[in-house]
């Protein structure tokens, strides 16, 4: 019995054995085999790996405004998950947290009601242990600060990640602070189907992508102890930050008076571009359209650089070439007119307020298509293309590189020199069969105002990286597009507009800001023809009109209630944007309101509530860790408006109208204001804003 059991304890021994001198034979084999036989082909396959190269993506630069502010940078965000799978997970204390978590994720992120919390945080645990996700997600992109917050919340403050099953992914994204805020003109980035490397698709951020993006780095694989791991060979060098022209307080006075016309006239859409006069820098720039779903206006396409008939705003270039021309040179030479005129046999040219005879100062006054072509054709009906080659000379077709992307130049065809050039002629001269950017139309009534300089209308101010800091200088499309004397009599005519007894733009005189500058009304094409029941209004021109500082051009197209001409509507948005500049002190004023020559001052407005931008935040502010319920904002009895519970907008809105001045800190909803609501003030008093989220 006993030598059975040693027999069978010995062949056991001597199958092991074997087993392994099988074993160790096959390691020697395939070692020989690996670092002699077969070298060449592992060496091979290893030099293969190790040349590899991985690119290291660069960060992308910033865009900021005239003064520094972001208005667009790279943030990293973060999606939280749970792995409830995870070796250590301590299910019973995760149950136990399970209501003061839910409490805690509500107060932070109330997407969800403390019930809707505990479901979400309690519906995995259903599952059977190995059934679990080990990836649900608990938030999705949440800042650094937020995910910091997680980490102190019930159960995820344990330091051991195991034990909670807390995973974070993160991933950079390229974010406004400043939300949609001259939003077509910055532009936005994203990856394309050939590329995953995310580069500019629209705005500055296309137009400039090659500066903002940098250059990507070169990673190499290197062999370490356990791995091959990459190794930065040549590091990324990021982009540069590009400073705009842009000014925040600027643009959101734009943004703010574009809106509220539009809303006012229930138009379809509108584009105004604000510009300093001396250096063609844009300070503000927007575009509005009606959204189809809410109704509200929202940041639309970049009409700014688009084509567009301008309709009687190039009337004023005509006048340019006329005097520069020689043409005429006597405002007051009087030019008989009449209600119609037939020109080369083709359809009557008409005025809509038709007189007699007019000076060749009321043409541009009286915005006159008779009296503007008549002009024009005394030199150039033998040989109408000369117009288009004079538009051409003054360099108004060439590309302004502005930094806008999308940026097209105007379309005026070459006119032939028969009788359908002639009849082109004498349309193309008031703005018809044409295609003008309002960018370009600006860029010559901002040369008007310049005493005939032609500065070059420009985005971008400064390039900035860690080596480079480069102020770019003003240029010029052309030194000069008419002298000193007739930019003068150019200035006196604009003028008229406003200030003249039959001046189309009247309604916009002043006795604060005055203003000089041309109405236009085009009727829209629509299916090859004119729509005459929808009209695109324009106005351009500049501010103070005596001592121009800034240009503007605006376009409202096809309003349908309350007002419905050029003045009424886009003309008022330029007075209000000069008006406020004004209230701001930012039109090298004191910002004093004076009171008229009767003595009366100027009408004290109160405070009224806005109930649908209430409804919006549903009437609570978060003062102290409280919350504190806010009515309606009421009138005070007198004296300073109350805007307590107003959006800073609304707030400035009303004060400035009531002939106050405004600071503020802080961002959201006014909590509290000084003086106090009902204060009796005089006209230019600081009226101090505190606002909370």
């Amino acid at each position: 019995m006993k030598k059975d059991n040693r027999t069978h304890i010995l062949f056991r021994y001597a199958l092991v054995i074997a087993g392994i001198m099988l074993l160790s034979g096959a390691i020697v084999y395939k070692l020989v085999d690996t670092t002699i036989i077969s070298a060449d082909e592992w060496n091979k396959k290893a030099m293969n790996e190790l040349s590899k190269t991985v690119a290291i993506l660069p960060e992308r630069g910033d865009i900021l405004a005239a003064d520094g502010s972001l208005l667009a940078t790279n943030l990293r965000y973060y999606t939280l998950r749970i792995d409830f799978r995870s070796e250590r997970f301590m299910e019973l204390k995760y149950r136990a947290a399970l209501d003061s978590l839910a409490d805690s994720l509500h107060r932070y992120f109330p997407q969800r009601t403390i019930k809707e919390w505990r479901t979400h945080l309690e519906l995995p645990l259903a599952k059977e242990r190995k059934k679990r996700p080990r990836a649900y997600k608990l938030l999705d992109n949440v800042s650094y600060v937020d995910y910091q917050r997680v980490r102190t919340f019930p159960f995820f403050k344990i330091k051991n990640p195991n034990r909670t099953g807390l995973v974070i992914e993160s991933k950079m994204r390229r974010v406004n602070p400043y939300g949609d805020m001259a939003r077509r003109s910055i532009g936005g980035v994203g990856a394309n189907d050939q590329c995953s490397e995310v580069h500019g698709i629209s705005g500055l951020e296309k137009a400039l992508d090659s500066l903002l993006y940098g250059k990507p780095g070169v990673a190499k694989k290197i062999p370490l102890t356990k791995d091959i791991v990459n190794w930065t060979d040549i590091p990324a060098t990021p982009g540069f930050n590009i400073q705009t022209t842009i000014d925040i307080k600027m643009q959101d006075i734009l943004e703010n008076e574009l809106n509220n016309v539009l809303e006012y006239c229930n138009a379809d859409w509108g584009v105004a571009v604000l510009m300093e006069v001396a250096t063609g820098n844009i300070k503000a720039i927007s575009n509005l359209e009606k959204s189809a779903k809410t109704g509200d206006y929202i940041e639309g396409m970049n009409r700014a650089v688009l084509g567009f008939e301008p309709g009687s705003v190039i009337k004023t270039i005509s006048m340019m070439i006329a005097l520069e021309d020689g043409i005429v040179s006597n405002l007051n030479e009087v030019i008989h007119t009449g209600n119609a005129w037939a020109y080369a046999g083709g359809r009557p040219i008409t005025d809509s307020h038709g007189v007699p005879s007019l000076t060749v100062s009321e043409v541009i006054e009286r915005s006159s298509n008779i009296g503007m072509s008549k002009i024009i054709t005394r030199k150039y009906d033998s040989h109408p293309g000369g117009f288009y080659a004079r538009l051409k000379g003054l360099g108004f077709l060439e590309p302004m590189h502005t930094g806008i992307a999308g940026e097209r130049v105007p379309r005026i065809d070459s006119i032939p020199s028969n009788r359908g050039g002639r009849i082109a002629l004498s349309r193309q001269c008031y703005g018809y069969a044409t295609e003008i950017p309002p960018l370009y139309t600006l860029s010559l009534y901002n040369a008007i105002a310049n005493d005939g300089r032609y500065v070059r209308p420009r985005l971008v101010n400064r390039v900035m990286s860690a080596e480079v800091d480069s102020t770019l200088p003003v240029t010029y499309i052309r030194d000069r597009v008419c002298s000193s004397k007739n930019a003068a009599k150019l200035r006196s005519m604009l003028t008229n507009v406003v200030f003249g007894e039959h001046g189309t733009g009247r309604r916009l005189k002043n006795d604060k800001v005055p203003i000089a500058g041309k109405t236009g009304t085009c009727y829209m094409i629509e299916n090859g023809s004119y729509n005459t029941s929808k009209k695109r209004l324009a106005f351009c021109g500049f501010f103070p009109a005596d001592k121009p500082l800034y240009s503007c051009i605006v376009l409202t197209c096809n309003p349908k209630q309350n007002a419905f001409g050029a003045a009424g509507t886009s003309g008022e948005v330029l007075k209000n944007v000069a008006l406020k500049l004004y209230s701001r002190g930012m039109l090298h004023n004191n910002s004093e309101f004076i009171h008229n020559e009767s003595g009366a001052s100027t009408p004290t407005l109160f405070a009224t509530a806005d109930t649908k931008r209430h409804d919006k935040v549903r009437k609570q502010l978060r003062l102290s860790g409280k919350r504190l319920t806010i009515s309606a904002p009421k009138p005070a009895a007198g004296g300073v408006p109350n805007v307590v519970g107003y959006g800073l907008r609304d707030a400035i809105t009303a004060l400035e109208e009531a002939g106050f001045n405004v600071c503020f800190n802080g961002a959201g909803y006014v909590s509290h204001q000084s003086p106090a609501a009902g204060t009796i003030a005089k006209n230019g008093t600081k009226i101090t804003l505190s606002l909370t989220e």
